[in-house]
């Protein structure tokens, strides 16, 4: 917990100071990211971040971040609204309601603080960029046109067969 501390506070100061953090000064990246990926590749070093890449670590107030103790409870705040909406997310999955969007809300918040939270929105963003880049491929276009044209033609027999055998009758007033 400390050693992520520590980092946040890195992070948190080469930001708000504009100058590169202990560490920095080579260019270096940082290593010991959630799964040993890497994906921070350096973002924080010395205002090189790009657009789409912001550093990784708290989004706390700085007054917040200055006391360990009241950094802990602003800590377990955001997790617990954070876990509130993700679980009203799920909830939403089977009960009426945008349950996938609610679930990236929750996980929005929790990349307020967390790294492991903002790691697994850049994978997030990163997978739908690329699985948008490939729907709009010609070739798979063209194949999920013909597999639609397909289940609509066997919905479309299917709703004539039941019609043909049995009229326009609600299936549970069946007597047959």
């Amino acid at each position: 917990m400390r050693a992520e501390s520590d980092e946040r506070e890195r992070v948190a100061g080469s930001t708000a100071t504009g100058a590169p953090a202990a560490g920095d000064a080579d260019g270096g990246t940082r290593t010991g990211t959630a799964g040993g990926t890497g994906t921070a590749g350096g973002a924080a070093t010395g205002g090189a971040e790009t657009a789409a890449e912001r550093p990784l670590g708290s989004r706390a107030p700085a007054f917040v971040k200055a006391r360990r103790t009241l950094h802990l409870s602003w800590q377990v705040g955001v997790f617990l609204i954070g876990l509130a909406v993700v679980l009203a997310g799920v909830l939403m999955l089977v009960l009426p309601g945008p349950g996938w969007f609610v679930i990236f809300a929750g996980m929005a918040i929790w990349a307020t603080e967390f790294v492991w939270a903002q790691l697994v929105l850049r994978w997030t963003k990163r997978k739908v960029t690329e699985a948008a880049q490939r729907a709009l491929d010609p070739r798979v276009r063209r194949r999920n046109m013909l597999l639609t044209a397909a289940g609509l033609v066997i919905a479309g027999a299917l709703a004539a067969i039941y019609l043909w055998k049995f009229g326009l009758v609600m299936p549970w007033k069946i007597s047959q």
